[in-house]
């Protein structure tokens, strides 16, 4: 009987501590790799029964087709972060527990305390499918002190095309050959860019209300007058050796090339607001940030959210759900959401979050946090703030990207670029449809 007894005991405190293992995979680079894996140690020592396993698995697309290729093979993870252009994908391939069913069935999370120009962009068809984490908008870096050195006011960015080119200028310098040896602006080369300048004119990329109107987008209309508008600017400034373009998706170069001094004004992510604050002040001068520039003061639109977000992968048992569930809510809680914020850029998605810290003071020191915030809480909410919904994104900014290169290099004029890439997007979204109705 003594037997059977101390056998129940160990069978029940075996059972008791059992762990629940969840695999998350992300696309977080450099020293943010080593972030995610401290958050869940963090975690792990508050829910000693589930165990985190964390895999850096590469860009947001190599995740994106690891994670399409785990879910064909059986060898899925439990959550995964996927860029914000994979959301139409995601939805579509019905691979998801959505998570407005989860936060539904539960009662101790309030979907209103996220900001809802941030789940708005998650949300189609009246339904949040994933969790935002790393949420971010582009914006404007620029070096403060070059600014004093060419008399110009570094309080006072520049908010118009005019103003940039008129800034851009001022900061260029050549040698005595005619050389160009300081540029007035960089950037990566990167649809995600062109995205973000047409939601700040309020424009859609495509039609069906951005593919946000219950009706799929059936052709792209970004060859209008606002993607002319983006364009010309550009083609403007790189021939006028005003703007130096890295090669395509350069992101490091783009960054290097600013924190070299060899650029005064940087068209980057928020998610970066920590790294150059510090590279800045290593490499001599002060940085900057500001809101994108539009055509003109009149124009009103707003930022589209970039980064990506947490969605929580069908075909598990019930038990390894319920973990990453528990996971995906510890990693949007306050105090994971401000951990975050100040280690990288990435603004907090929660309301409680923001306003901690604003009570506390930290806006007032460290005003390029700040930025992002404002520009996101001042966009006038719309369809094409809220940002594009298609499946074909990856492959439309490619498109975009190779157009951009035709112009610059001469090739095309900005309307025949502009409208050969239309023409291209509208067959591959006919393409899509025809495989998902």
């Amino acid at each position: 009987m003594k037997k059977l007894l101390v056998l129940l005991v160990v069978v029940l405190s075996i059972s008791m501590f059992a762990q629940v293992t969840i695999e998350f995979w992300h696309a977080m680079s450099g020293w943010r790799i080593e972030l995610l894996q401290n958050m869940a140690k963090d975690f792990m020592k508050t829910h000693p029964d589930i165990k985190v396993n964390v895999q850096y698995t590469g860009s947001y697309l190599d995740t994106f087709n690891k994670a399409i290729a785990g879910i064909k093979s059986g060898k899925a993870p439990h959550v995964v972060q996927i860029y914000d252009i994979g959301t139409q994908a995601m939805i579509d391939g019905g691979v998801a527990v959505p998570m407005e069913d989860l936060i539904n069935d539960d009662p101790s999370i309030d979907k209103g305390a996220f900001l809802e120009q941030v789940t708005n962009y998650y949300t189609v068809d009246g339904k949040l499918y994933s969790m935002p984490f790393n949420s971010s908008t582009a914006i404007l870096f620029y070096n403060k002190t070059m600014f004093k050195e060419v008399g110009l006011d570094p309080d006072k960015p520049p908010r118009t095309y005019d103003e940039l080119i008129e800034y851009a200028r001022k900061l260029q310098k050549k040698d005595a050959n005619g050389k160009v040896t300081r540029y007035g602006l960089t950037w990566p080369t990167h649809s995600w860019f062109f995205e973000q300048l047409m939601a700040v004119q309020n424009a859609p990329l495509v039609n069906n209300g951005n593919g946000r109107a219950g009706v799929r987008p059936t052709e792209a209309v970004f060859n209008s007058q606002a993607g002319k508008n983006i364009f010309n600017l550009f083609k403007k400034m790189t021939d006028e050796g005003l703007l130096i373009n890295t090669k395509r998706e350069d992101w490091n170069g783009a960054s290097q090339i600013f924190l070299a001094q060899k650029a005064g004004m940087l068209l980057y992510s928020t998610s970066d607001v920590k790294f150059f604050n510090e590279a800045a002040k290593e490499n001599g001068f002060e940085v900057g940030t500001a809101f994108l520039p539009k055509p003109d003061k009149s124009v009103q639109g707003g930022s589209v959210i970039g980064g990506g977000s947490l969605w929580i992968l069908k075909g598990h048992p019930d038990e390894e759900t319920k973990a990453a569930w528990e996971f995906v809510k510890w990693m949007t809680e306050p105090e994971q959401q401000i951990k975050w914020h100040l280690e990288t850029g990435y603004f907090p998605v929660r309301k409680d979050a923001i306003e901690k810290l604003l009570f506390e003071g930290f806006y007032s020191e460290h005003p390029n946090y700040l930025t992002a915030i404002m520009s996101l809480l001042l966009s006038k909410q719309t369809v094409n703030t809220n940002g594009a919904v298609m499946g074909v994104f990856p492959k439309t900014r490619e498109i975009i990207e190779t157009e951009y290169e035709n112009v610059i290099n001469g090739r095309k004029t900005v309307d025949q670029a502009l409208n050969d890439a239309a023409k291209i997007v509208t067959l591959e979204l006919k393409r899509y449809n025809r495989l998902y109705k």
